[in-house]
């Protein structure tokens, strides 16, 4: 199963019929279809635990069921072929869910609901299914983008490498939230330091430790950077060490960010731009967790929503959600610069991609 890819997507009519399962080719990086899960809205979001059991998907909705919330589904996976079997679904008490992760022990979900700004909370049952949510908690503030940030837009939510804190990227409020899960109550505690502030207008989306533990990056949606934080694992501390541009110098269109993800070497970062259309590369100062900028490599489509990298850090994978299709490069082991491999595979609206080995 190491070559298997679940793509999530954005659903609906002519778009895309729910998650799909995908096979790399290693030697190659040609990417073909395997299976297609229907039966699920919007699964914008995936996330699988470590023994590839089970698959959670975020339904990324502003109403479920008659209520304004979305929804987490969750699925048994076929050791043997990839494929999912539904289990069951719960609300996430928020709208637009947008994010799933599990906590280090793998006994929960958590979940940022992007629309409302709030977090959720699901123990998981031996057989897979969720538990309803065992917390909510609802962001306050907003920001000085008036279309962006007219309130909290949780976009993130994902634990710390040694599991003691959970880190909460909100867009809305320019705030990396800071957390401690309470493993009996399945509860999210607010850390002694709460939160880490970006610059504002920011909007903040998703995190990437590096494999060191001692640096956290941030890229921010809004204004397109990427900050780098160091770590205090003991406190939950994240300290400011740079933040710098995803973009060239001349460019002057609109964009945003979306994906950011460090090469498992730790020595190369990457942040998607939407609308520049382009994989941003970084190589990265392992003793002082600074970045220096690599250049630019196209995505040969339009909108990268999201991108993945293979488990061995061969390959890299960039999904064009308006270009409807995924599109692979392969990775300069020495300089981390991307090399298209000539490969692309048509998908409609593809929106997140998790290797099953990775």
């Amino acid at each position: 199963m190491d070559d298997l890819i679940y793509a999530g997507t954005y659903t609906g009519p002519g778009k895309a019929e729910g998650i799909y399962v995908l096979q790399l080719d290693a030697a190659s990086g040609a990417l073909s279809r395997v299976h297609t899960v229907g039966g699920v809205d919007n699964p914008s979001f995936l996330v699988l635990d470590r023994p590839r059991r089970f698959l959670y998907a975020v339904e990324e909705l502003n109403e479920y069921e008659g209520q304004p919330t979305g929804a987490i589904s969750a699925f048994a996976v076929d050791g043997a072929s990839g494929n999912l079997t539904f289990l069951n679904r719960q609300t996430t008490h928020g709208t637009l869910p947008c994010y799933v992760s599990l906590d280090p022990s793998e006994r929960f979900a958590l979940v940022a609901n992007y629309g409302s700004g709030t977090l959720a909370v699901f123990r998981r049952d031996d057989d897979g299914r969720l538990q309803p949510a065992s917390d909510v908690v609802r962001h306050q503030g907003g920001g000085p983008n008036p279309r962006r940030q007219e309130g909290p837009h949780a976009h993130s939510i994902r634990p710390t490498p040694e599991g003691k804190y959970v880190l909460a990227c909100d867009l809305g409020i320019d705030r990396i939230l800071i957390y401690r899960l309470d493993a009996a109550a399945g509860k999210l505690e607010p850390n002694a330091l709460p939160y880490a502030q970006v610059s504002s207008g920011a909007g903040p989306r998703h995190s990437a430790f590096h494999p060191n533990g001692r640096f956290v990056y941030v890229n921010n949606e809004i204004d397109s950077t990427v900050s780098a934080f160091a770590y205090d694992a003991e406190r939950g501390a994240l300290q400011i060490v740079q933040t710098v541009s995803t973009l060239p110098d001349e460019f002057a269109g609109r964009t945003s960010t979306a994906q950011i993800a460090l090469h498992p070497s730790g020595r190369f970062l990457y942040v998607s731009n939407r609308g520049h259309d382009s994989i941003a590369m970084f190589a990265v100062d392992a003793e002082t967790g600074r970045l220096r900028a690599l250049g630019h490599e196209p995505t040969q489509g339009q909108t990268p929503r999201n991108f993945t990298l293979d488990p061995t850090g061969t390959y890299l994978l960039a999904a064009n959600q308006n270009g409807n299709d995924v599109v692979s490069f392969r990775v300069d082991q020495q300089t981390g610069r991307l090399q298209p491999t000539g490969h692309t595979l048509d998908l409609p609206a593809p929106v997140c991609l998790v290797f099953a080995g990775g």
